[in-house]
């Protein structure tokens, strides 16, 4: 089942535009090691759910997989063939804005190799260019 918000202010949404870098959701901060986006755009709720899943079968309920963003946009579109006017379209899909080096999954209790190999397997999921990160340990 794809996420999408219990409750919402407003049912619909402007585009709006993604500049500049992700200033906040950067780091690791829950797992040892992560998946970093490093192109900006949105990312469906499918695709979030389809990476989700791809991590949680190759790792074999070994550790914990954290999910570090939430779709809350929402994404209307006309039928096809439908003449112009008449208002807005009814929401279609959910999206989760994505800037360049957002942290979008983190794997704790897991060996690196095992949570790299799982890493790849979930960007070929995603409509991004990806890198595994680390956590930096400091002392």
């Amino acid at each position: 089942m794809p996420l999408l918000p219990k409750r919402v202010k407003f049912r619909k949404q402007q585009r709006g535009t993604l500049k500049g870098n992700a200033q906040r959701g950067n780091k690791v901060s829950f797992g040892d090691y992560a998946l970093q986006v490093t192109e900006g755009g949105w990312l469906t709720a499918r695709q979030i759910e389809a990476g989700r899943i791809a991590a949680r079968q190759y790792v074999a309920r070994e550790g914990k997989l954290f999910v570090r963003v939430f779709p809350d946009k929402p994404i209307s579109k006309k039928p096809l063939e439908q003449r112009m006017g008449k208002g807005k379209a009814e929401p279609e899909y959910w999206v989760a804005r994505v800037k360049p080096g957002t942290v979008v999954y983190e794997l704790a209790g897991v060996p690196r190799d095992i949570a790299k190999k799982a890493f790849v397997r979930v960007a070929h999921k995603l409509p991004f260019k990806c890198r595994f990160v680390e956590r930096r340990n400091h002392l």
